[in-house]
């Protein structure tokens, strides 16, 4: 009897020993565990934002980034399935221009980087390849840097040389754009777009240098004659700038007059874009010679006295002299009065005979060439002329203070609504015989009512909801740490610390010395830890506890 009860203590106390043992490596562990949990819920709050760095990239410069963003240790992340790149939002920029200083990324294209890592012994046509890539990438990059363009291609044509004129080809370009959703180019940026490629490549022509879309439209078709009716960007730039400054120095004219807001002005203008030239030559009349100016003058006299010679068809009839005369000679009446006034016989006159009178001639000429009286106009028209104006302006009523201080309008006055409409004319440059026309009306402007806007709830509002997002997980991650730390690893110490108590049946179990007699012991200690109560039964039965560690250091 007396074995059987200290075997029963002994083993008693030592399975109170091994579950003590087992209880605190139970408690330390779980504490451990719900440290760790605690740790990692905070590092997981402390998780950085990501953002974006690049996006819309070619797989070998998306390759080529990742690759410095591994060699730099810099986290990143790929989101839309490959197409954007995020970096930690506090690195965002410094990562960029890290990798701007290695070329990354180089947009799809390579430049003349790759002429750098030439190979010894590579061939001529190899070199040429090169050298065309390069260029081809280098115009590349250029158009790229163009506002409505997102990216570009370039391919080049180009020939070998020849040394027979017969065989020799110029070099042809194709350029292929990708413009941002939403953009367009005009022609001249098209234009630009051709002569900056044509520049670049020698022998290269304008001609030879096709432009097109990513929508596969013809940007650079020369093929249509630009005539008078197509319509130019630049003419519509140039009437809408001559209207707008017309109008606005209408209102700046009258503003002062009316106030700010109280007057609005329209300006329509006819711009005549036609080129003409005129040439025009008149002639006058001819004037006097004494108001005419001579150019030459030319005058000849000729005169020759002394016999004359034989005249007359020659022959035996010319050499025959005259026969008589048959009809009575009288002398004319003429020859009458003059004998008659002289008182000589005129019979005695016609009876003396004739004196043969020598033969003279007498020829002058005069040629005076006067100058010609001659007007030559010529006229030529400039492109851009104004050939209408129409302009029309609204007043509001004036403002003025009425009884007791408060405002009111009033329409305006005849002779205030003509000083308006004559600074009009004068602001707006009115032809009349160009056929302008003004029109100034006096009319109250209708206020325009304020604008509503109704105010946006703050659980619809992004940034609120942002930040009730960010907060709410701080919150969580708040709760969650608050939850484990005072509901598990706080009561989990407390119970570390509070001493352990001995079992029930051992406590009630009377005390037997070695030969199996009750011993007089002192009474256990009913609070305490562990080692509190080992110390009280070892200084009560010290024979008790060496056989128990005699039976632990025999026992397998």
């Amino acid at each position: 009897m007396a074995i059987t009860a200290a075997t029963a203590e002994k083993f008693s106390l030592s399975s109170m020993l091994q579950s003590s043992q087992a209880r605190l490596v139970l408690m330390f562990g779980s504490a451990a565990a719900i440290v760790a949990l605690m740790a990692t819920l905070w590092f997981w709050g402390q998780k950085p934002e990501y953002r974006v760095l690049f996006a819309n990239y070619s797989d070998r410069d998306g390759g080529a980034i990742v690759a410095a963003l591994q060699q730099m240790n810099v986290p990143y992340q790929i989101a839309d399935g490959g197409g954007a790149i995020l970096v930690p939002v506090s690195q965002v920029h410094d990562v960029r221009l890290k990798l701007a200083a290695q070329g990354l990324p180089k947009g799809g294209g390579v430049g003349f980087e790759l002429m750098e890592n030439q190979k010894l012994g590579t061939s001529q046509f190899l070199e040429q390849v090169n050298f065309q890539r390069a260029l081809e990438g280098e115009l590349a990059r250029t158009i790229q840097a163009l506002a409505n363009v997102q990216a570009a291609r370039v391919h080049l044509a180009m020939p070998k040389a020849s040394v027979f004129v017969r065989d020799q080809q110029k070099p042809t370009a194709s350029v292929l754009l990708n413009l941002h959703p939403g953009r367009a180019l005009d022609q001249q940026q098209v234009s630009a777009i051709v002569h900056l490629v044509a520049s670049s490549v020698p022998e290269l022509t304008v001609t030879s240098v096709t432009v097109v879309d990513q929508n596969g439209n013809l940007l650079s078709d020369d093929s249509k004659p630009k005539g008078a009716n197509q319509l130019d960007p630049s003419q519509l730039k140039y009437i809408d700038d001559i209207q707008q400054a017309i109008a606005r120095r209408i209102e700046s004219i009258i503003t002062p007059i009316v106030g700010p807001q109280n007057v609005r002005a329209e300006v329509s203008a006819e711009i005549d874009f036609s080129t003409s030239e005129q040439a025009a030559e008149s002639y006058r009349p001819n004037q006097t010679p004494e108001s005419t100016a001579i150019r030459s003058q030319q005058q000849s006299s000729t005169q020759s006295t002394g016999t004359p010679g034989a005249s007359g068809v020659p022959g035996a009839l010319s050499n025959t002299p005259p026969s008589p005369a048959t009809a009575p000679v009288t002398n004319p009446p003429a020859a009458a009065a003059t004998s008659a006034a002289t008182g000589a016989n005129p019979n005695a006159a016609a009876a003396a005979p004739a004196q043969p009178q020598p033969p003279s001639s007498n020829q002058k000429d005069s040629t005076i060439n006067y100058e010609l009286d001659k007007t030559l106009r010529i006229t030529q028209q400039p492109m851009g002329g104004i050939k209408r104006l129409s302009v029309a302006v609204v007043v509001n009523h004036k403002l003025e203070a009425g009884q007791q201080g408060k405002p009111v309008t009033r329409a305006l006055t005849d002779a205030e609504k003509t000083a308006i409409t004559d600074l009009v004319k004068e602001a707006m440059g009115y032809n009349k015989e160009r056929g302008d026309t003004l029109n100034v009306v006096n009319s109250a402007f209708v206020d325009k009512a304020p604008e509503v806007i109704p105010e946006l709830p703050f659980w619809k509002d992004a940034g609120n909801l942002a930040l009730a997002r960010e907060a709410g997980r701080y919150l969580l991650i708040i709760a969650a740490i608050a939850w484990l730390y005072f509901r598990q690893l706080k009561p989990l110490l407390r119970r570390l610390r509070e001493p352990q108590q001995l079992p029930a049946p051992l406590a009630a179990e009377p005390a037997f010395n070695a030969i199996g007699a009750p011993a007089a012991r002192e009474a256990l200690p009913s609070s305490g830890n562990d080692l509190d109560v080992v110390r009280q039964i070892a200084r009560n039965d010290p024979r008790m506890v060496a056989n128990v560690v005699k039976n632990w250091v025999g026992a397998e």
